[in-house]
């Protein structure tokens, strides 16, 4: 990584923020992940619309939306994602946005509307990374990918911010075997953004560490999980990403959370496991939230003081449910 790159990834962290959440202080604070929503529609708008209401009601410091705002099979055209827009300025407190899978790698699919992936991704990065601001009726400054190395201009979607000493980093890396399949252009997508992304989590552990960061939160869309075989398999879109992150949190000791969506399912675990994949990293939690048929979402506190900082608690609202029937 290059000395320049370093200079302003530190020195960009004294930005001030428009909402003034870069306040540093040792107060516990709180934040909502939700994502892979709306997906059955028209039906599902009702249920979206509530659980909004909900997270505002709860006032956190801010969302994070890990990805698919939409199933595979709604059409992803430039009418929907103005949709998903209004949707994220209906939230009171920020609303932070990390891509997810549906919303352009497959898109190629005839249910959705066949249209070109790369196509649609440029036009996520036009429509949704415009500027330096959250969504949100209050927005948050973010420090994006694109300002801090020049090499890396077009990953405006990759960003960071800090609350109370934590660091939050969204990053892109969707499902669909993360773009690493299909036909070489959806390949050579992948090798530019894999580079890019690996940058971005040595750069993140490095500021972390300069600054003194008590933890740091890693958001994005894919289940890097799913199968062991992600973390070793030289087919993987992800075995990259996982060797970055084991081999830094390894080196940081201090807690990481990584926040994803993609299988719809509630899990905290510690799947993230050292490069050799014979231990587990116990300062590293998974959070899979739920998603598609579960309109829901998760609620974490950030305890500053805490040895083990994170804390959970599953927003689950009644009316929202399938099984049982509200």
């Amino acid at each position: 990584m290059n000395t320049h790159f370093i200079k302003t990834l530190v020195a960009s962290i004294f930005l001030v923020c428009s909402f003034g959440v870069l306040a540093q202080s040792s107060e516990p604070f709180r934040f909502i992940a939700l994502g892979d929503m709306p997906y059955k529609l028209p039906e599902d708008y009702v249920r979206y619309e509530r659980l909004i209401s909900e997270i505002n009601k709860k006032n956190p410091s801010f969302s994070i939306f890990i990805g698919d705002t939409k199933s595979g099979s709604t059409p992803c055209s430039d009418e929907y994602n103005q949709k998903v827009k209004t949707y994220f300025n209906q939230f009171t407190s920020p609303l932070i946005y990390s891509v997810g899978d549906n919303e352009w790698t497959d898109c190629h699919r005839p249910l959705a509307g066949s249209y070109d992936p790369i196509e649609r991704l440029n036009n996520l990065r036009a429509i949704f990374f415009n500027t330096h601001k959250s969504f949100g009726k209050r927005q948050l400054d973010l420090i994006r990918q694109a300002d801090t190395d020049p090499r890396y201009q077009k990953f405006v979607e990759n960003s960071y911010w800090v609350k109370n000493q934590f660091l939050f980093v969204s990053i892109h890396i969707p499902g669909s075997n993360n773009n690493f399949e299909r036909d070489e252009r959806a390949k050579s997508e992948y090798y530019e953004r894999n580079q890019a992304n690996l940058d971005w989590i040595k750069g993140a552990f490095e500021l972390a560490s300069s600054k003194g960061y008590l933890g740091i939160i890693f958001a994005y869309q894919a289940d890097t999980f799913y199968t062991a075989a992600q973390a070793v398999s030289e087919d993987s879109g992800y075995r990259d990403t996982l060797h970055a992150l084991s081999k830094n949190a390894k080196e940081y000791k201090k807690p990481v959370l990584l926040i994803h969506g993609d299988s719809h399912r509630l899990i905290l675990d510690q799947p993230l496991k050292t490069v050799d994949q014979k231990h587990i990293l116990e300062n590293v939690l998974r959070l899979q939230i739920m998603g598609a048929d579960q309109v829901q979402a998760v609620e974490i506190k950030v305890d500053p003081k805490a040895e083990q900082p994170f804390s959970f608690t599953p927003i689950l609202l009644r009316q929202n449910m399938n099984q049982p029937k509200p």
